[in-house]
């Protein structure tokens, strides 16, 4: 499936060039949705944003990047008569303007986009095409960005990174949770209908390794962020996102949220207790004192497993959300803006249409999701990307990991994890006149 639509996305970006290109890519490419193309050309660009950005930290490049206009044109003064010292910091700043410039374009798509309802808006042609000239508006941003004096800029746009970094994990728990109801009420389907004991092993199989990996997690956690004496805020949110956790866990299985939905299990339960760990080891990487065994005199450049495992989790949701289809399983009703709706307007195509055009407009009658919504998605991706990549980097903390303030948007966000996920499964039986099927 990802090689097909890959090859999708491939099409379309060689159509931006010529028209013998596109003749010869989109006689080898497997038809498929204009829906889910557009979607997967826009990951593209944010993907090699990404790229790009990594590339900045990269330990052979600080010598170069030393020479970049915004550290040779700079006054060096943030507030609190702190002075960024792009000795250290270049490639931390150098992400902020990458990403800066990401963010922008992605806001000014949304603004473009606002009430567009079918692709036989005029403003259709901009979501869909002109592949090349976006890429170059996307870079030419990049570029101009670099010359942007630091002077206030990076403690301001931290700012707004950890806003809509935080703004981001709420939609990222979101498409979470519809993929652990997915995947267990596929697997559920599976079983049911097959009766195998094959799809029962792997169902319990599953849920086992995720609670194992949890269990795991915590362990761990009590270990490395705790001491015998103090660090009692670390042991709080450990000991509450257990409890909470085990809470959820014992929901999934009630009898009264069985009746409702009878696929519900701890499968959910199990994903969902894993990412809230996960969440949990983030903010206790950011937060003070002795207590965070993460600080460390490591070089501002380098890469922890925290910063990798997210942006693995990153890549994952924004793929997911776009192949994925909106459908009567989706829990939360957010999700029918992130994601495709399922079965959208076929437009006039036909299957003769679609065996002339590898890439189908099917948005003629109505758009298969938001526009506006997927582009402000977006936008607030690239700021976690950016927060992510910079350890939550605070300029005014001396490259060191410790920032409270995004310790407690990701444990505050833990919470709200488990809050969503508990919600799912009560919502039926507390509205039992409204339609969750």
């Amino acid at each position: 499936m990802g090689a097909v639509l890959g090859l999708c996305s491939a099409a379309q970006m060689a159509c931006c060039c010529t028209s013998a290109a596109c003749s010869l890519c989109c006689s080898a490419c497997p038809s498929c949705a204009n829906s889910t193309s557009t979607r997967l050309m826009y990951t593209l660009m944010l993907l090699l944003v990404m790229v790009a950005a990594c590339v900045t930290l990269a330990p052979g490049l600080h010598e170069q990047m030393k020479k970049v206009p915004f550290c040779e044109n700079s006054t060096g003064i943030v507030p609190g008569n702190f002075k960024v010292d792009c000795d250290q910091a270049v490639g931390y700043l150098a992400v902020y303007r990458i990403c800066f410039a990401a963010c922008l374009f992605f806001v000014l798509m949304a603004l473009i986009m606002i009430g567009v309802k079918s692709s036989k808006d005029p403003r259709a042609g901009i979501q869909n095409g002109f592949w090349g000239i976006k890429y170059l508006v996307v870079i030419g941003g990049i570029i101009g960005a670099f010359f942007i004096p630091e002077g206030q800029f990076a403690s301001t746009w931290m700012v707004f990174g950890m806003i809509g970094g935080f703004c981001f994990i709420i939609i990222q728990l979101i498409l979470i949770i519809d993929f652990a109801h997915s995947w267990a009420e596929k697997w559920v389907s599976n079983y049911e209908e097959s009766q195998s004991r094959g799809w029962y092993s792997a169902l319990l199989l599953a849920m086992l390794s995720c609670y194992a990996l949890t269990l795991t997690g915590i362990v761990l956690l009590y270990v490395y962020y705790t001491k015998p004496d103090g660090c009692d805020l670390s042991k709080f949110f450990i000991s509450f996102n257990l409890i909470l956790v085990v809470i959820a866990s014992a929901i999934s299985i009630l009898p009264s949220v069985q009746e409702h939905q009878p696929r519900s299990g701890l499968l959910q339960s199990a994903v969902v207790s894993l990412y809230v760990m996960y969440l949990t080891w983030s903010a206790l990487s950011n937060s003070a004192g002795e207590c965070n065994a993460s600080i460390s005199a490591t070089n501002e450049s380098s890469f922890d497993k925290q910063s990798i495992i997210g942006l693995v989790i990153w890549v994952c949701s924004v793929l997911y959300s776009c192949v994925r289809t909106a459908s009567s399983s989706s829990k939360i009703t957010m999700s029918e803006h992130i994601l495709a709706k399922e079965g959208a307007g076929e437009g006039d195509g036909g299957e003769a249409g679609r065996e002339e055009t590898k890439v189908f407009d099917n948005e003629a009658d109505d758009v298969a999701y938001s526009w506006t919504f997927f582009h402000i998605v977006f936008a607030l991706a690239s700021l976690y990307i950016m927060m992510t990549l910079t350890n939550w980097y605070n300029p005014s903390s001396q490259l060191s990991k410790e920032n409270v303030a995004s310790m407690w948007i990701k444990i505050t966000s833990s919470w709200l994890c488990v809050g969503l996920y508990v919600w799912t499964l009560v919502a039926p039986a507390v509205f039992p006149d409204r339609d969750f099927s």
